[in-house]
């Protein structure tokens, strides 16, 4: 008797496509956030560069692009690849970049308010930039809370690994913060424009208390355990971040305070952002040069290209809109040559990070899998999807 042959089980294959961004972190974000600042950054440069405001627009579409590809390439990611999207969950060096997906949708709705609406026009503009800051503004504060709680019950983290990226899930509201004015003028007067402008103040300090609480660990862990590994050593840059936000953020709401909020109120927006941006903008450029110092150091000893490289991008930009912001209310020029000096170092740094990022995509190294490390029980940096060393 001829028993028939059991068929095989079939084996479970993913698409080219799915297999493509198995190892494709939520860090990529950071690409899109670091084009779409150049686009804000550079409509705000005191001035009228011939075809600055163009390019800029162009950058926007680019960011907007970018964003779309990325978005697409996620959810691939969280469909065919739950194993891995979880691990980046479990993972300390790759879970705080789960803030970048806030600061992205954010960034780029903001760019679209500013100059994107030469192309699409102002209500899709404002309709745009609406969903994106909602979303963008929801996400933040899902991070702020979910990385948080995963580090201190899930990753079990020590102080020596302290590093700036855990400053990622609890910067995104202060990027709510500081793009949300920009949607005042376009509520209804009255009670929305004063309820969005002062939860846009809650976000501020939300976002600034808990930097507060996370910057000693950062600076003690540099202070106190030496420099960086060489691939982290760009995310020095991403202090400048929160500090950059902010000080664009009391900025803007000085700006559409005046009719929204009570007189004196908005007299106080005024005087708080002199009093306060002009000396955390200080603090800030102390820590470019520190931050620069380590990065020339970090590069002379071999640093290679990492995704960790867009952390000189929008941290950058946040600070050239801060700056912006100083010489709109102080009338100050050099606040305005400050703002054009770090421009500049913000469009070199994002070309840099641009064509490096190109040429991994097309090589395919930067969405390969991670090097393992070697087996033996010695102290080793393994590169993780952010492109990080742990």
């Amino acid at each position: 008797m001829v028993t028939a042959a059991r068929p095989l089980p079939r084996a479970t294959a993913h698409p080219p496509r799915a297999l493509a961004v198995r190892h494709l972190g939520p860090n990529w974000y950071a690409s899109v956030m670091g084009t779409a600042i150049v686009a804000t950054a550079g409509a705000g440069l005191p001035g009228q560069v011939p075809g600055l405001r163009t390019a800029c627009t162009t950058v926007w579409a680019l960011s907007l692009t970018l964003l779309l590809a990325l978005l697409c390439a996620r959810a691939l990611h969280w469909r065919h690849h739950r194993d891995q999207a979880r691990a980046h969950l479990l993972d300390p060096a790759v879970a705080p970049f789960y803030g970048c997906l806030a600061m992205a949708l954010l960034a780029v709705g903001g760019a679209t308010l500013t100059v994107g609406r030469d192309w699409i026009g102002i209500e899709a503009a404002v309709a745009l930039d609406a969903v994106l800051f909602t979303a963008g503004t929801v996400v933040g504060l899902a991070a702020a809370v979910a990385v948080p709680y995963l580090m201190a019950v899930r990753h079990r983290v020590e102080p020596g690994q302290a590093t700036p990226v855990w400053l990622l899930p609890v910067v995104a509201p202060m990027v709510s913060a500081a793009l949300g004015p920009l949607l005042v003028p376009h509520l209804p007067p009255g009670q929305p424009r004063e309820t969005l402008l002062l939860a846009c103040f809650a976000l501020f300090g939300l976002s600034l208390l808990a930097t507060f609480a996370m910057l000693p660990m950062v600076f003690a862990r540099l202070i106190t355990g030496g420099p960086l590994p060489l691939a982290l050593t760009p995310t020095l840059f991403l202090v400048l971040g929160p500090l950059g936000q902010s000080t664009t953020a009391v900025g803007n709401f000085a700006d559409v305070a005046p009719g929204v909020v009570p007189a004196s109120y908005s007299e106080g927006f005024g005087v708080f952002a002199v009093l306060y941006g002009v000396p955390v903008l200080g603090f800030a450029l102390l820590w470019f040069g520190l931050a620069t110092a380590h990065v020339l150091r970090a590069r002379r000893q071999g640093m290679g290209f990492a995704m960790t490289w867009w952390a000189f991008t929008f941290p950058v930009g946040t600070c050239v809109t801060g700056a912006e912001a100083l010489a709109r209310h102080t009338g100050l020029l050099a606040f305005d040559g400050l703002a054009v000096g770090l421009y500049v170092v913000l469009v070199a740094a994002w070309t840099t990070a641009a064509v490096h990022t190109a040429r991994g995509l097309l090589s395919g190294s930067l969405l390969a899998a991670p090097r393992q490390g070697p087996a033996a029980p010695r102290p080793a940096r393994v590169r993780t999807t952010s492109g990080a060393a742990r």
